[in-house]
This record gives C-alpha cells, structure tokens and sequence, in this order.
C-alpha cells in the first residue's frame, strides 16, 4: 500500500539575490513496510527530500500525497497533527531533551497527545525495553553514549506507532560499532511493526541493508533499485 507519493516536486531556496533549487521534479513512492536508503553527494537534495515526505517542509511545485491527501491541502494544525501521529523522526544529532530524562523524552510525543503520564511512563517503558535501555530509563542524555542516545531517538520516534519513520543520516555521528547495532535495531523494527523508514544517508553499512536505494544527484533521482539486503 503506498502510504507516500511525491509528484513533480521541486524545491528552491533563496541564496543571497539567487535561487538554488534543491529539488528539480522528482517522483518518488514510500509504500508500507519499505526500508529505503537516500543517497548521493552533499548538496544533492536527500535532506530536502525526506523534510518533504516528512512533512516538515513543503514543495515549491508540484505535491506531495500522504494516505493519499495532498499535504498542500491542509491546515498548519493539520500537518502538524499529520507528523504527531503518523510520522516519526531521528536525526544525526538525536535532538533529545537534554534536562529530560531517556523515559521522560521518549514519553514527551504521547504527553504532547493528550495521554497520562502514568499511561505515557507504561508505553515509553515498553519502548525503552524494545531498544534494550530499560535500565538506563533514568539517565540524563549527557550520560548515555552516542549509541545509547540514538536508541532513545528512535524509541521516541517509534512511541506513537507512526506509520514512516524519517532518519537524517542516523549513524553518521556514531563508531561502526554502534552504528551497526543501530541499523541492525532499526531493520528489526521495521520487520516487527512494518514501519516504514526513509534515510537520507552516506553510510555503505546502511546502504547494504536497505530494500531499497534512491541516488539523487543535482536534486534528480537517478537511479531507483531494490536490492535483497545482505
């Protein structure tokens, strides 16, 4: 089922008296379950692609359809509840709240939802649990490890069951160690929920395990393969 359709998009961005376009027409389909790698150069348009199927930006021409709705259609208050409840996201710096604790920033989306905090504090212990931190539930960011840190991003992001998960280059700030651990935890929880995710990524080690490798070079996809993950 497709959950994402981007359709002629195209992105520009004003720099200085210039226009640099980002994005030069490109169409692209997430559907259920997928686990798909954006790829290329710096500057190619991977992270304006995933801000456009994440809904944190919007195209300067042509739309982009989530469950079928063109997100251009809706209200401010309707994406921003749209990304809420379907879209996670984690980012190469894991943005975790650095006064809040791991149980406490992985229960803030479903507080932000209206759920009690004792009904938040269950779920965000379960999730804590399925990324393997239960133990460090306590702990301030500042005394997890990268590693640590970036399996609470990805609790966080997964606390809401969204259906696609967005990931800014999400091993780049950590050793091969800890990177393939949390490939190897993101490919498993892509299995157990049929989440969706969408990286943009340079790293070789995600790319060997993705279904599926969008190239984009000079904001044009240029090839679109999907591969049996090794």
């Amino acid at each position: 089922m497709s959950l994402v359709n981007v359709l002629s998009a195209r992105k520009t961005y004003p720099l200085g008296d210039t226009w640099i376009e980002a994005l030069r027409g490109v169409d692209l389909t997430i559907a259920e379950g997928e686990f798909v790698a954006v790829w290329g150069p710096s500057g190619s348009g991977k992270s304006t692609l995933c801000h456009l199927i994440g809904v944190i930006d919007q195209p300067t021409a042509g739309r982009v359809e989530f469950d079928g709705v063109d997100v251009l259609s809706l209200s401010d208050d309707a994406r921003s509840d749209l990304r809420n409840r379907k879209i996670g996201f984690v980012f190469q710096n894991f943005n975790l709240v650095p006064v809040l604790s791991a149980l406490e920033n992985v229960q803030l989306p479903l507080q932000m939802l209206g759920v009690t905090d004792s009904g938040s504090r269950k779920l965000a212990l379960e999730m804590l649990e399925k990324v393997g931190l239960a133990d460090h539930a306590s702990h301030w960011p500042k005394k997890l490890s990268g590693g640590q840190r970036q399996r609470v991003a990805i609790a966080r992001a997964l606390i809401n069951r969204p259906v696609v998960i967005v990931a800014d280059e999400p091993t780049a700030n950590l050793d091969s160690e800890n990177a393939q651990r949390i490939i190897d935890l993101m490919r498993s929880l892509n299995r157990e929920f049929r989440t969706s995710f969408v990286f943009s990524t340079h790293d070789e080690r995600l790319l060997a395990s993705v279904d599926r490798k969008v190239h984009l070079q000079d904001g044009l996809i240029t090839e679109d393969v999907r591969v049996t993950p090794a």
